[in-house]
């Protein structure tokens, strides 16, 4: 007889993906170094690395920064640069968590950092309160729908530990947030250089009654099972051994973006539209019933069908239209402009396909995210709506309908640059109207 967790007494814990992001010395690596030390989450050999490192370049105290910014460059130049991941677990939840980097340069990062995340934690340094940096991470925040926002104004002690600062900080963030869309904010005053309201409550805030960051991340609602959205099954890879002991064995492997597969239901396989059902369920090299949301698996199907890596395997009944035009909201990262008629690579899944860049509707001004029309062209850093015209149809749902299924980026046929992040539909940049200039493209497709 099996024994449950719960008959021995164990608490079954949840998962917190959640990324940090912040202006330049806003202190994002110090609040991960002091989350991660007061929570105890830190191996000693760890801990004596730093306080070695922070010994060497004359500082009394350990730098807890150091313990996520690990490439030299970062550690020389005081800044973080790369996405640090960490993984830490208190016993009431596990976490991953992005540490992203603040210049503006490296908004790429913070794109990428945040994109699986279902929390970010924004901070603002109190004596400088809210700027551009700060508007243009909540502005990805909420182009990526991520569920929940944390407000940490950090440096309260810098400030006097003023609750006057730190409210008229935390009106202006939230009312900026709420007009992008942003479901929940929650803002917490903090130091963390001195571990004010990062773990344990400030002695110094007792007018603030809210709970710690960590309070905070342990009992944020988390509602990422995605076992009940529409099924979507990205072919990674085809399996034909042709061995003496499967001789006729061919499957269709990859990971399940969203939804749950079941032995004997009808599906179809996308762009192609051809139907068949699933005769069988790999997992882990044994056969099964079911198969859910991010299990890797190898599909078996009834019919013997053209499928190949770039297919889409989807419930017959719950198929996503596709089509050769796709409207997105778009994050630019790359150093170069994208501009109208820009030849590009669109990645969707496991699939690639050379594409055009048929029209910009929109920029957004962060400012007062008012929308600036046809601009004509993209930036570093600039968020938009754009307008592709694809060389092959793609399936793609809605983003709000699916983080997984319903992004793509733009990639630089020349040298695989990654140019843009794009989620597909609409977002709290509403498009403008965009004319139809399909006859006079002058492409092929």
């Amino acid at each position: 007889m099996s024994t449950s967790t719960t008959e021995l007494g164990l608490a079954e814990t949840t998962l917190l993906r959640f990324a940090t992001a912040g202006s330049v010395d806003d202190g994002k690596s110090t609040l991960v170094g002091r989350l991660l030390h007061d929570s105890k989450s830190v191996l000693t050999d760890q801990l004596e690395a730093v306080e070695r490192a922070s010994a060497s370049r004359g500082q009394d105290a350990p730098d807890l920064a150091l313990l996520t910014d690990g490439l030299r460059a970062e550690r020389e130049q005081g800044i973080t640069i790369d996405v640090a991941y960490r993984y830490f677990a208190t016993p009431k939840r596990r976490f991953i968590l992005a540490d992203t980097p603040g210049h503006v340069q490296y908004t790429r990062n913070m794109v990428t950092g945040a994109s699986t995340a279902e929390l970010t934690v924004v901070l603002v340094d109190a004596r400088n309160g809210v700027v551009e940096q700060t508007r243009r991470h909540a502005a990805i925040a909420a182009l990526l729908r991520v569920p929940h926002v944390v407000l940490a104004v950090n440096k309260m002690d810098l400030v006097g530990y003023q609750e006057a600062i730190f409210a008229g900080i935390a009106e202006e963030f939230t009312a900026y947030a709420t007009e992008l869309g942003v479901p929940e904010v929650t803002a917490i005053p903090i130091s963390a250089l001195v571990g004010d309201n990062v773990v344990e409550p400030s002695a110094n805030m007792d007018w603030y009654g809210g709970p710690t960051v960590l309070e905070h991340l342990e009992t944020v609602p988390v509602a990422h099972d995605l076992s009940h959205c529409h099924a979507r099954l990205p072919v990674q890879y085809v399996i034909r051994p042709q061995t003496a002991e499967h001789p006729d064995y061919r499957g269709y492997a990859g990971q399940i973006a969203a939804g749950t597969f079941h032995v004997g239901e009808p599906v179809t396989v996308l762009p192609s539209g051809r139907t068949t059902t699933i005769s069988g369920i790999d997992l882990l090299g044994k056969p099964v019933d079911t198969a859910w949301t991010t299990q890797s698996v190898t599909v078996l199907l009834t019919d013997d069908i053209d499928v190949s890596r770039g297919d889409l395997i989807v419930p017959t009944k719950d198929a996503p239209a596709t089509t050769q035009d796709v409207e997105a909201t778009v994050c630019h990262v790359a150093d170069q402009p994208l501009a109208v008629g820009h030849r590009v690579l669109l990645k969707h899944g496991t699939r690639t396909v050379k594409a055009v860049v048929k029209d910009i509707p929109s920029r957004l001004t962060l400012d007062d995210l008012s929308l600036h029309p046809h601009p004509g062209q993209l930036v570093a850093n600039d968020i938009g709506r754009v307008k592709i015209r694809t060389a092959e149809p793609l399936p793609v749902d809605s983003y709000a309908d699916s983080r997984r299924t319903g992004s793509f980026i733009l990639i630089d046929p020349a040298d695989g640059t990654t140019l843009t992040a794009g989620m597909v539909g609409e977002s709290f940049a509403s498009p403008e109207p965009v004319k139809d200039e399909s006859e006079d493209d002058g492409w092929d497709f």
